[in-house]
């Protein structure tokens, strides 16, 4: 049995698991998503996973998202261009947490005949991209994948996994819903992102405070994703840490008070 995956400060993945390949009509909608409250029995809940909906839906609902998604386009554009180094099409395929689409709108209809978007938050659902690949919807939660087993070609993540409470529930999910000879294409931020900021929140707060809270999300070191992939049951791993820079510039405008 072939399971493939590529994991990538960036983690991508790659890798290969199933929900009916019935056809289905665009931007249809079925519910997958837990119970509120629900969670993996043997989860550690570092993150609030209904906070986390709604995050992800006010995001969706502000006037131009677009212009806050340069990091999500960025590797959604990578993940695809992974898809196309693999010499073969897939007729089936499955996007876990996908936000607005971020990586289907790079892929076409000739590598993929068709995906099915999963995502937490149905307004992201609701103004996803539009793309020329049939399209099916379905709200769902990344640790409760509603599939049955050995029905996806493809299954590809960006920048979504970093957040679930159980991680290795979630690849075992994953493995199970693709076909012995699929694929898995992913990436999640990896446990170095972001590291200056952390240094300097502790180091300030340290200096103020005695002692420091956290105040960024915790995140997988690179060599654990390997072996998680390989607990999931995934047999021919490759995992690459890709660094990816990000310029902010930041404007402090000084403010006098008379006492």
């Amino acid at each position: 049995m072939l399971r493939k995956v590529v994991l990538s400060r960036l983690c991508p993945l790659l890798g290969r698991p199933a929900v009916s390949a019935a056809s289905g009509s665009r931007r249809e909608v079925a519910s997958g998503v837990p119970p509120s409250g629900s969670t993996s029995p043997r989860a550690l809940n570092i993150f609030d996973r209904e906070l986390k909906r709604k995050q992800k839906n006010w995001a969706a609902r502000q006037p131009e998202p677009m212009k806050f998604d340069y990091l999500k386009e960025e590797v959604g554009s990578r993940i695809a261009d992974r898809v196309y180094d693999i010499a073969r099409d897939f007729p089936l395929a499955l996007d876990i947490g996908c936000g607005r689409g971020y990586i289907a709108q790079h892929l076409n209809k000739e590598t993929v005949g068709k995906i099915f978007q999963t995502d937490i938050a149905e307004h992201a659902l609701k103004n996803s991209v539009e793309t020329d690949i049939p399209t099916v919807n379905i709200l769902a939660d990344e640790e409760f994948l509603p599939f049955q087993e050995n029905t996806f070609d493809l299954v590809v993540s960006s920048l979504s996994l970093h957040w679930v409470n159980d991680l290795p529930r979630a690849l075992e999910q994953i493995h199970y819903v693709l076909k012995p000879d699929g694929v898995f294409v992913g990436a999640m931020f990896g446990g170095d992102t972001l590291y200056e900021l952390r240094c300097s929140l502790q180091l300030a707060e340290t200096e103020r405070e005695g002692g420091f809270s956290p105040h960024i999300s915790p995140f997988t070191a690179v060599n654990d994703l390997g072996h998680l992939l390989g607990r999931a049951g995934f047999n021919t791993l490759t995992v690459a840490d890709v660094e990816v820079t990000v310029t902010l510039k930041c404007c402090f405008c000084p403010i006098s008070r008379e006492l």
